[in-house]
């Protein structure tokens, strides 16, 4: 544009010579009105303190219709103005306008570019969901949600458009080749090895341990796994497990609702003995009144073996009996003995299996996410058991194969979003709403929150400490390179601001489905009220899924997932772990960087994450399960 300026003066300075030769009046007044427009040609497109958006329609046509000769002075002496301007338009009006030309056609390409998302002919157009029948271009559905009261739709606008852009251009463009695939020589050197055992079992002569576990399935199925270690550890007998009934969760289901009650019990009989009650003389004792009940509260977390063999046996030598009431995660992951190390790991990756209403409908939805195909997943049969051979059996015909697809755990829920102490772009009124969930279902967070100075939400946000929101999550698929056909599960509850808030996500892949999408309300209904077992149907779905990509790498869902995928994946098995911190990093330059940069950007940051590696000391083994303990290396 500058050297478009420098050209226009200089022919003007030409202009002024050629005219002081003429020593025309006719062309000296042409060169007065030209002198107006290039001045005003010269604020276009040079820096001002007004921004070139600021500048109304109609002032802009007012200064072009100046400068074609259109003013005050024109109506006087029209007809030289006339004749000045046809002699200016062969001199130097065909360079202008082969300028504008090709500004406009610049313009047309970027507009037919973008609109090649919504070209039905692709069949590119998207739902939200199945709840919505109605059909929205992203460029519409960006425009709508601009205009939307929260600002929160807007956080990564000129991101969201780039992504947008990048995917309409790369629908038919292969995918970058690791994008399916983890480092698979290392990764498939490991093994599953927690099955083999090397004691002699366990009586549980020193008493009885009965224990009430709390939170959702995820925290649920840790406890179990932790509280069979501690059985083992005190020489116990275990009854099986109770779930308490949280406020947060609404779900009455019991352990014999979600799992093979007589499959753990037999299973696990060569480590520790299991029975389903107390012995009849045992049931009318007062636990509490003779000491019995130990809470969450009396452990510290991530309590050692010290800790039980020093305050819990006792208790059971005078009582036989202990009920621990709100049981978690209240066992160290080190040190530990490695045959206790090993039977946490035997119990969650071996013991623990779905009952048959949910195998059968988790081979259902595994059907459907690959579009029918005759072809069974590598963690299928430890997933689902028979019903994954009996879809296969029951397909007649040549083998098909099986669609990919991508699962993906959006830990976005209003939990997740009050507990952060994040913004999320929802100004005032969602700072209200999110404090106001706080105090009723973290009253001691709140607490906290009142008597200490905690980090600023932009301060938690660049340590990478809030959970990422769709707009983020899109902004990381579309970087990573999935394109704009990809299938997608999306695993998790209510997201934090709903149908809404999913939009932007929905619009650049609209493949997403959930597994409300994908049963039938016949199918689904013996699991509505049940969260519990809905999330189990999650489970299943994510850890079966070509890819898995976690957006909170805290999330007890995504632990979980990650590391059933690595046991039994046998380096096959990928799953994306961002790094939030990095993220965050690239996300604050959202209005300036360009959307190669941050492609290569992101790509680094998850790259890095998808190192094959032993479980680090500390670490859950749940979700780290590479260790000696739980598996082997084959060489």
């Amino acid at each position: 544009m500058d050297s478009m300026r420098v050209s226009i003066e200089a022919n003007g300075k030409k202009q002024e010579e050629r005219e002081a030769e003429e020593g025309g009046a006719e062309i000296r007044a042409s060169d007065q009105t030209y002198g107006r427009a290039s001045s005003f040609h010269g604020r276009s497109w040079q820096s001002s303190p007004r921004s070139s958006y600021d500048s109304s329609p109609s002032s802009s046509w007012c200064g072009v219709g100046e400068w074609l000769g259109f003013g005050s002075e024109s109506k006087r002496r029209g007809g030289t103005k006339r004749k000045a301007v046809k002699a200016w338009y062969r001199r130097r009006g065909k360079g202008v306008v082969t300028v504008i030309a090709l500004l406009a056609c610049f313009l047309a390409m970027n507009w037919w570019m973008l609109s090649r998302i919504q070209d039905s002919s692709h069949g590119l157009k998207f739902r939200i969901l199945r709840a919505n029948s109605s059909t929205l271009s992203i460029r519409e559905e960006l425009k709508r949600l601009g205009k939307m009261k929260r600002p929160q739709k807007t956080i990564y606008a000129k991101l969201l458009a780039k992504a947008a852009h990048a995917l309409a251009e790369g629908q038919n463009k292969p995918e970058p080749r690791e994008l399916w695939v983890e480092p698979f020589v290392p990764a498939s050197s490991w093994r599953p090895c927690a099955d083999q055992r090397d004691w002699e079992p366990n009586e549980g002569r020193n008493g009885y341990i009965l224990v009430s576990a709390n939170g959702g399935i995820n925290q649920q199925r840790v406890a179990v796994c932790n509280i069979v270690a501690v059985a083992r550890l005190l020489n116990a007998t275990l009854v099986v497990p109770k779930f308490l009934y949280s406020s947060v969760w609404r779900d009455p289901s019991q352990f014999s609702d979600i799992y093979q009650e007589e499959r753990f019990i037999n299973y696990l009989k060569p480590d520790i003995r299991i029975v389903k009650e107390l012995p009849q003389e045992l049931q009318s004792l007062d636990l509490e009144a003779i000491g019995s009940v130990v809470t969450d509260t009396d452990i510290m977390k991530e309590a050692k073996p010290s800790f039980y063999l020093k305050n819990i046996l006792p208790i059971l030598h005078r009582n036989r009996v202990v009920h621990f009431v709100g049981y978690g995660n209240r066992l160290s992951s080190d040190p530990l003995p490695s045959q206790l190390q090993r039977l946490r790991c035997r119990c969650n990756f071996h013991a623990l299996q779905f009952i048959p209403k949910i195998q059968e409908a988790g081979a259902l939805l595994l059907q459907r996410m690959r579009q029918n195909g005759t072809q069974f997943g590598p963690l299928d049969q430890y997933l689902v058991g028979p019903f994954a051979e009996s879809k296969i059996k029951g397909k007649t015909g040549r083998s098909t194969k099986r669609s990919r697809y991508l699962a993906l755990h959006l830990r976005f829920e209003i939990d997740m979003a009050a507990h952060s102490l994040c913004d999320f772009g929802g100004g005032e009124e969602e700072r209200r709403e999110l404090e106001s969930y706080r105090e009723i279902h973290f009253p001691a967070l709140t607490q906290l929150k009142n008597t200490m100075k905690f980090p600023s939400p932009a301060a938690l946000r660049a340590e990478g400490l809030c959970p990422l929101m769709p707009e983020e999550t899109v902004l990381m698929l579309a970087a990573l390179g999935f394109n704009r056909k990809t299938r997608i599960f999306l695993a998790g509850a209510h997201i934090y601001g709903g149908k809404s808030r999913l939009a932007v996500l929905t619009s650049l892949y609209p493949n997403l489905v959930t597994k409300e999408n994908l049963l039938s309300s016949t199918e689904i209904e013996p699991f509505m009220n049940f969260s519990s077992q809905l999330a189990a149907l999650d489970f299943l779905v994510s850890t079966a899924a070509d890819v898995f990509a976690m957006t909170d790498s805290g999330s007890q869902l995504s632990s979980l997932v990650s590391g059933y995928r690595v046991y039994y994946g046998r380096g096959k098995m990928p799953t994306i772990r961002p790094n939030k911190r990095r993220l965050a990093d690239i996300f604050v330059k959202n209005n300036t960087i360009e959307w190669k940069v941050f492609e290569e950007r992101v790509r680094k940051a998850v790259r890095q994450t998808k190192r094959v590696r032993s479980r680090p000391v500390g670490r859950s083994i749940y979700r780290y399960p590479r260790c000696k303990q739980c598996m082997c290396i084959v060489k």
